[in-house]
């Protein structure tokens, strides 16, 4: 069997998911297929999250009512009956509604995994229906009570074991040969919904390769495949073919949107090659994943990381950093879920860039009670792999260079714009 994923790029529209349809009808092997929520509407359930904290329920009906109305439009140009996809979605709009009527938002990550996580449970409802519709048998899945995960909401970690349990006895493929469920969330033990971080549904599909023991896992993107560098930043992008595992985990660590970065580690395991694929011209090979390849990666790689932070700290006793005092400000960090991705160190000092999240500000309140905190925000994270220095002259030009570290065949540059 396979693993197929498609992003919210993929389905926004509804001749995305025509286009999904038309995909997974020249398939003959068994498909698990994996979903994200629909177009932009992670973020437009977030708003919706914003005004319930604020206990504003009147706003946050209000843009619900936006994000129903985006899925209506999308169903009366899907389904020639258009009843079949309202009665697909409407029962789900007047869950989250009474939700919203009835809670009381108390803490934000758990009412963040509890609400977002519809988007991806509304998207697959409108696949699974129109797929249907289209004479494609399907089984329509709910994650939420098929992949367990502890209770770190929205960076929640999967527990292989019981998901493999649940999820082998649910996806029978002598029952059905297709099967379909959300990206990006879960459940833990108690039932309640959590997330596996922004853009986890890439992980949810290499966890569903892994557990199902998939003979490969492919990811449908709005690219070619795996470009050297963003083509929206970029100029004269070229497609790397094939990549090792240890080449994405590396690209993934430094920034590249293209893979999310845990989804590596479940296909590893297991040896399941992982293909990226054009979902506009779905016959060319795009590029893929695996143990090894017969060619190492011959051009530059380039990755940028915007909206960085670069934090300095400095014992307020002028004790040497590199004792007690590192561990302390990283459980500082680690507390407040800072990603950091570059670390410079100094007798009495330590320098990290980390992105600039709404964590970031009780971070550093919390580094302020034992050390002396510097900041600087609006930064830019440039990572080339493959160095060369025209490279590095060309893609810094006009910028000013607050940190840089180079090896032997990369180089990192923490920068601001002059």
């Amino acid at each position: 069997m396979k693993v197929y994923k498609f992003g919210g790029a993929s389905v926004r529209s509804a001749e995305g998911i025509r286009n999904i349809a038309r995909i997974v009808s020249g398939v003959d092997d068994n498909l698990f297929i994996v979903v994200s929520a629909m177009g932009k509407t992670t973020n437009a359930m977030e708003a919706v999250l914003d005004f319930f904290m604020k206990a504003n329920r009147e706003a946050a009906i209000q843009r619900l009512s936006e994000v129903e109305y985006y899925h209506d439009l999308v169903i009366t140009d899907l389904f020639k009956d258009k009843k079949i996809g309202v009665k697909a979605v409407k029962p789900l709009f007047d869950e989250l509604k009474k939700i919203i009527n009835r809670g009381v938002g108390d803490d934000y990550d758990r009412w963040y995994d509890r609400l977002v996580s519809y988007g991806e449970v509304i998207s697959t409802k409108i696949v699974s229906a129109f797929l249907e519709e289209s004479g494609i048998n399907n089984t329509w899945l709910d994650m939420r009570g098929l992949l367990v995960t502890d209770s770190n909401y929205r960076e929640a970690n999967v527990r292989m074991d019981e998901s493999q349990v649940r999820l082998q006895q649910a996806a029978d493929f002598n029952q059905n040969r297709i099967y379909i469920g959300q990206g990006f969330i879960g459940a833990n033990i108690k039932g309640e919904p959590t997330t596996l971080g922004r853009e986890g549904s890439d992980y949810s599909a290499a966890v569903v390769g892994n557990l199902l023991n998939a003979e490969s896992v492919s990811i449908w993107k709005d690219v070619p495949g795996i470009l050297n560098a963003d083509p929206r930043i970029f100029d004269n992008t070229v497609l790397i073919p094939e990549l090792t595992y240890l080449d994405a985990v590396e690209l993934a660590y430094s920034g590249a949107q293209i893979i999310h970065p845990k989804t590596i580690k479940p296909l590893e395991n297991k040896q399941i090659p992982l293909y990226v694929r054009p979902f506009g011209s779905p016959a060319e090979a795009g590029s893929v994943i695996k143990a090894s390849t017969e060619h190492p990666i011959d051009v530059p790689v380039l990755i940028l990381r915007k909206n960085q932070v670069l934090v300095t700290v400095r014992p307020r006793d002028f004790s040497f950093v590199l004792e007690e005092s590192l561990s302390k400000a990283f459980a500082v960090m680690n507390k407040h879920r800072l990603k950091v991705s570059m670390i410079q160190s100094s007798a009495i000092s330590i320098s990290v860039c980390v992105d600039n999240t709404r964590y970031l500000s009780g971070a550093l309140d919390e580094l302020g009670n034992d050390f002396k905190v510097t900041y600087n925000d609006g930064l830019e994270l440039l990572t080339i792999r493959g160095i060369m220095n025209e490279i590095v002259e060309k893609t810094t030009k006009n910028r000013s260079i607050l940190l840089s570290q180079r090896t032997r065949r990369s180089g990192r540059f923490l920068m601001k714009e002059i």
